[in-house]
């Protein structure tokens, strides 16, 4: 794990957010490892996930990440920065640019909603790559309340 991926392990309180307030970048390298382990860890074995000739015949210059393991990856930077007390209750993305190997796809957030009666934010997210927003996207989670 390098420093850019280090794990929070303090839990953000629902008293310490505010809307508008802004989740550190994460920056993740797109591998052919990072593609086709996820891919085949969410059970997709769809080729043009793990196949590079498959992805070509499809359009496509090489193989691209499928949907689950960008889900993954949205709701692991929001938790990084949540902490482990926190409760993913809802990840719901939009795809746009495929992420390929040998990109780079940049993460970003804001709360863009919280709501006292249940203790819960919700997180907006963006992941970006060289060619344009790869996933938007809407998280909720629980946050503890108090000290």
């Amino acid at each position: 794990m390098g420093a850019n991926a280090a794990r929070i392990m303090k839990t953000v309180r629902f008293e310490e957010t505010e809307v508008g307030m802004e989740l550190p970048g994460l920056s993740i390298d797109i591998s052919t490892t990072l593609v086709v382990a996820g891919a085949l860890a969410s059970r997709d074995f769809t080729p043009v996930h793990h196949d590079k000739a498959a992805a070509q015949a499809a359009g496509m210059q090489d193989v691209f990440m499928n949907i689950l393991t960008t889900n993954g990856l949205v709701g692991r930077y929001v938790t990084d920065w949540a902490g482990p007390d926190a409760v993913l209750k809802g990840v719901s993305i939009k795809l746009g640019t495929p992420n390929l190997p040998g990109d780079t796809m940049r993460m970003s957030g804001q709360v863009s909603a919280k709501n006292d009666d249940d203790h819960s934010v919700e997180v907006s997210v963006t992941g970006s790559n060289s060619w344009g927003d790869h996933v938007t996207a809407t998280v909720k989670l629980d946050l503890p309340s108090g000290a």
